[in-house]
């Protein structure tokens, strides 16, 4: 091969490689940063980011998603010290967290993507069909801590629930214990997962977990006074929220974002994952 065919083939794979660097620096890329309750974090929000991600991707944009489902209380705190765009709850924001937001020239600002029921499960062996907002008042305080007395069949009742920094902890011990104490017995699991999973190996094993767990394989539903989990006067529901810093504009990415979540097309996927739509 002479110098001048040589030349020739160096300018050419020069020109392709500068084209191709060129075409990789015009292709935009945004982060979100999700942060918070693992009942929006486990399921839901993952599918609606890889949704969201796959339709901007069409349109030349690379969205990068960082998702860290640790509670409620984690996702408000992100976002009090600026460390997440969003902060998934399942709880109202405390007088405690809105004062020291505020301290940090912070405003919280929610909005309701989906509605949940927190539904009581047993393990699939339990006699029990139903059960009353009283018995579960008795079983998660620790009032009656023998299943004979409920279900007539005798066994040292095994009580899960989720762990302190949890939003659902905090509504359900609201909702269903009148704001009692949890029983002191009661084990404090990490995530609805880990609930469901502990109430299917334990016969004598009940927890709540989100509308999106409940075909966990060896549990049942038991429904509260009658009324199934997923229906709107179910006397365990709540709403789920997305908080946000509103002292300052959202990012033009985080708002589309959130408003695929309440579109007709997020909202599906929020019906897919066993939720009730805001819509």
């Amino acid at each position: 091969m002479n110098y001048t065919c040589f030349a020739r083939i160096a300018r050419f794979s020069f020109a392709v490689l500068s084209s191709m660097a060129i075409g990789l620096s015009t292709f935009a890329a945004e982060k979100i940063v999700i942060k918070g309750s693992d009942t929006l974090g486990a399921k839901m929000v993952p599918q609606l980011a890889e949704e969201f991600k796959a339709i901007k991707k069409k349109d030349g944009l690379e969205v990068i998603f960082e998702i860290a489902a640790e509670g409620s209380s984690t996702g408000i705190a992100a976002v009090i010290d600026g460390t997440s765009d969003i902060g998934m709850s399942s709880r109202e924001s405390k007088s405690t967290e809105v004062s020291r937001a505020l301290l940090k020239g912070v405003k919280m600002k929610s909005v309701t993507v989906a509605k949940d029921g927190i539904a009581i499960i047993a393990n699939q062996s339990n006699p029990l069909d139903e059960i009353s907002k009283r018995e579960v008042e008795k079983i998660f305080t620790g009032d009656v801590e023998n299943w004979s007395s409920i279900n007539g069949k005798s066994g040292q009742i095994s009580v899960y629930t989720r762990n302190t920094s949890s939003g659902t902890y905090a509504v359900f011990q609201q909702m269903a214990l009148r704001k009692r104490d949890y029983s002191v017995s009661s084990q404090k699991m990490a995530g609805n997962e880990q609930i469901a999973s502990e109430v299917a190996k334990n016969g004598n094993g009940i927890g709540y977990v989100g509308l999106a767990y409940l075909q966990t394989p060896g549990v049942k539903t038991l429904p509260v006074d009658g009324v199934q989990p997923d229906k709107s006067d179910y006397p365990f529901a709540r709403p789920l929220y997305y908080y946000m810093d509103g002292s300052k504009e959202v990012r033009p990415i985080v708002k589309e974002f959130i408003d695929f979540c309440l579109s007709p097309g997020g909202q599906k996927i929020v019906e897919s994952v066993h939720f009730i739509s805001v819509l």
